[in-house]
């Protein structure tokens, strides 16, 4: 793992293509057959991307105080954003925009030195060759989606090594154009890692780009995990990433207007990084290029909220385990301030336990204000409570953040007292 993953914490996912020119869900809506596919390609026709600016992307990225960010180059859908060789189902080739929407995407983030994450859907459900095999063990009487799976008799392990060749192709031009920092692959399920050859993949992958990050979708191979839409309730030992949506919609869809709230947005950033994970927060541009004014301000509004807290974000590591303290908490890389999640009002204190360490200072971060804390309790080894006493006025309105200095490195009790 290249150690600025970890500590980017904020990622921004962009789901753009056709899909927004309808406002349609992307791929799965011709794939449940909300919409024909016929018709869901003709918004090829209409996609412009005619107000596309990624320096403006890129500005409103590092203002949320973002690392990375993630675009879907390839969907489902199987329309390239970029001027594959691939095939000819680009945006380039086959719409009004007409351009590569790829690379400006790319020269705009390393201009502001944002790391550069490229999402590919390892399966396509327009390739003529990619409904040809089915997954190991599948009944052939079992007909499944005819946009992944074939009917029984029209089976063909050579047409599938086609796709695979056509696969790796897309694979190694992004690579070769883009340099990515991350690749964030998707649909694996369709088909067995055997299947997908993913080892050899893999493989190629770390030998022809050995400072790319892989996310855990490379079915066995991957650098993390990539839980979505609901923070872990045990967070994964290694290396994770939650993807979350602003709204309840990956893509544009104009009568989504469940957008969260910053209060919402930056517990649930708090609880991620307390887990030792990132959040990489989903925006869905409109089919000319533009963000939807609610996400921006929501983005903008967890910038200024990290902005005032970025001691407790960056360089940190996860933070307690359950049962210390109710609230997620953060610990500095090395490991001798932590830092604890206010969410709720607090009576009166806030109560840490299990903590051998004494407290040298406690204070509200973002304003420096001193705050009275006292130890109560303990016998022998076993250590007391930690009191931190906090005034409602020195409460942030989203989210209030203690930092406690410690005599030392964070040293827990967690053993069992006596029967």
């Amino acid at each position: 793992m290249h150690p600025w993953f970890p500590d980017a914490k904020l990622g921004i996912f962009v789901h753009w293509g056709i899909y927004s020119v309808d406002g349609v869900a992307e791929s799965w809506s011709f794939f449940h057959d909300e919409v024909p596919y016929d018709r869901y390609m003709t918004q090829l026709d209409r996609f412009t991307a005619d107000r596309y600016d990624p320096d403006a992307w890129a500005d409103l990225f590092v203002e949320a105080g973002a690392r990375y960010a993630v675009l879907t180059a390839k969907h489902h859908d199987g329309v390239a954003l970029w001027d594959t060789g691939a095939n000819d189902l680009s945006v380039p080739r086959r719409t009004p925009a007409g351009r590569d929407l790829v690379a400006p995407y790319v020269a705009a983030l390393r201009a502001r030195g944002l790391k550069v994450g490229l999402y590919y859907s390892h399966l396509d459900w327009s390739h003529p060759d990619y409904a040809t095999v089915r997954p190991d063990g599948q009944d052939p009487a079992e007909r499944g989606n005819r946009y992944s799976m074939p009917a029984a008799g029209e089976e063909s392990s050579e047409r599938w090594t086609e796709f695979l060749a056509f696969h790796r192709a897309q694979v190694r031009e992004l690579i070769g154009l883009f340099q990515p920092d991350l690749l964030w692959f998707d649909g694996e399920w369709e088909r067995s890692p055997e299947q997908w050859g993913m080892t050899e993949l893999a493989q190629e992958i770390a030998a022809t780009s050995p400072r790319t990050v892989v996310n855990g979708r490379l079915t066995g191979h991957g650098d993390y995990a990539t839980p979505e839409q609901g923070v872990p309730v045990e967070p994964p030992d290694g290396a994770w990433e939650l993807c979350l949506t602003v709204n309840d919609s990956w893509g544009y869809r104009p009568q989504d207007h469940r957008h969260k709230t910053p209060r919402q947005l930056v517990r649930i950033f708090a609880e991620t990084i307390g887990g030792g994970g990132n959040l990489l927060l989903d925006v869905g541009p409109k089919g000319d290029g533009t963000l939807l004014p609610e996400q921006a301000e929501r983005l903008e509004a967890l910038g200024e909220w990290i902005g005032r807290h970025a001691d407790a974000v960056y360089g940190t590591v996860r933070g307690l385990p359950h049962g210390h303290f109710y609230g997620p908490s953060t610990l500095s890389g090395d490991r001798r301030t932590l830092y604890l999640f206010l969410f709720d009002r607090p009576n009166e204190y806030v109560v840490l336990r299990g903590l051998r360490n004494a407290v040298r200072s406690a204070r509200v971060l973002g304003t420096g204000a001193e705050v009275r804390h006292e130890r109560v309790g303990g016998l022998g080894d076993v250590p007391g409570w930690e009191y931190v006493h906090l005034d409602d006025g020195l409460l942030d309105p989203l989210c209030t953040v203690l930092a406690l200095e410690l005599d030392g490195t964070l040293d827990l009790y967690r053993e069992h007292t006596r029967d």
